[in-house]
């Protein structure tokens, strides 16, 4: 069998890269397309498969100005040439889903969400853009939006990263999803001989320093209760965000995956004030040990469990967050590190493969028996 898999763009190792992983785990003979590839900044086993490009590639800068060519990518997808593959599995968030395949050929969509510039996020994007890119994406989006919605009628069956985004895909899309949930590296962020280190008098911050995180109330938030704090990550907000900080707050940039361990193992709580499709980063908290206070919206809804897992605030704001900072109390014994490392557990590597294989199959045998009806995820 001859498998393609279809990739936005591979020019970091975030979420999205390590699903390609597990798919590659699953079907390790698949060839992969993308439209911007740097082959410095992706794992070792992306590398060793077989990476094709679209014409994105050659365009100038690529790799860093991928988004800028944006209006282009479906015109890029549309040129692939994906004869001869018995399987196409699109990995979705940016331009992906948009290939045009033969109808011997079954196209799964793994969605890790429908597009946020276009979609849910527009107006946000909008307000934190320069006049060129706020020009640019009001014209271009309608037409955008138009094509991504059509291009959904060329997969034959869905699946969401969660129930958050499967909302979106029904709302979109009009499409049913299956709710498969991305794979967690577990067994790396749990202590490897077992014994969870005491939490040091810290808070945590892991990810991109963007606007529509809001990592603004996590630092005000600290710097009001004098609270420390410690952010991982880089972006276009840093040098604001450090200047409305206060002493307690440490700003360390992007940090290798054994570095973050350490900081992960030892904090007070993982702080996560941005709404997110999933979001991976508090369950490598809790397979840590360490519990998570998380706005109480999107992907945060179903993995953190208040009391037991952490806690959620439910206004995103730097007064909501203060006060669940007040009620955290992480000597009390409310939070058994075991506890937080099992329910972290349920979403491994090994939980994400035997799901998709048993979706993969129940799809297969579904298009095989009815091809031109379809049934999974048609109604």
């Amino acid at each position: 069998m001859r498998v393609a898999l279809i990739h936005y763009w591979l020019v970091t190792m975030r979420g999205g890269e390590n699903v390609l992983e597990a798919l590659l785990d699953l079907f390790p003979q698949a060839d992969i397309f993308t439209h911007a590839y740097a082959p410095e900044a992706v794992s070792a086993k992306i590398r060793a498969a077989r990476v094709n490009t679209t014409f994105i590639q050659k365009l100038p800068l690529a790799t860093k100005a991928y988004q800028k060519y944006l209006p282009l990518m479906p015109l890029a997808l549309e040129q692939l040439d994906l004869r001869g593959y018995d399987l196409v599995i699109s990995s979705e968030s940016g331009p992906a889903k948009g290939v045009l395949t033969s109808a011997d050929t079954l196209h799964l969509c793994y969605c890790h969400t429908p597009m946020r510039y276009l979609w849910d996020m527009y107006q946000d994007y909008l307000a934190a853009s320069g006049p060129i890119t706020r020009g640019a994406l009001r014209f271009f989006s309608h037409r955008l939006r138009l094509w991504d919605a059509a291009s959904a009628q060329r997969v034959d069956y869905f699946a969401a990263n969660s129930r958050n985004v499967a909302r979106r895909i029904a709302k979109h899309y009009r499409r049913e999803a299956e709710i498969i949930h991305p794979p967690v590296d577990v067994d790396f962020f749990s202590p490897q001989d077992g014994a969870f280190p005491e939490p040091e008098d810290y808070y945590l911050y892991v990810g991109q320093l963007v606007g529509y995180k809001r990592v603004d109330v996590a630092v005000d938030a600290c710097t009001r209760l004098g609270k420390k704090l410690v952010v991982i990550g880089d972006g276009p907000e840093r040098k604001r965000l450090e200047q409305a900080a206060g002493p307690g707050v440490t700003f360390l940039g992007n940090q290798k995956k054994d570095l973050l361990r350490r900081y992960m193992q030892r904090c007070k709580a993982l702080l996560f004030p941005g709404e997110e499709d999933f979001g991976i980063v508090p369950l490598e908290a809790m397979a840590s040990g360490r519990p998570v206070i998380a706005y109480g919206k999107g992907g945060a809804l179903e993995t953190v469990i208040p009391g037991k897992t952490g806690l959620l605030f439910q206004e995103q704001n730097v007064s909501s967050l203060c006060n669940a900072l007040e009620e955290f109390a992480p000597d009390s014994g409310a939070f058994s590190p075991q506890v937080l490392l099992e329910h972290a557990g349920g979403f491994s590597h090994a939980v994400f493969r035997r799901g998709f294989s048993v979706f993969y199959e129940r799809c297969r045998a579904a298009w095989e028996k009815s091809p031109a009806e379809g049934s999974i995820g048609r109604e």
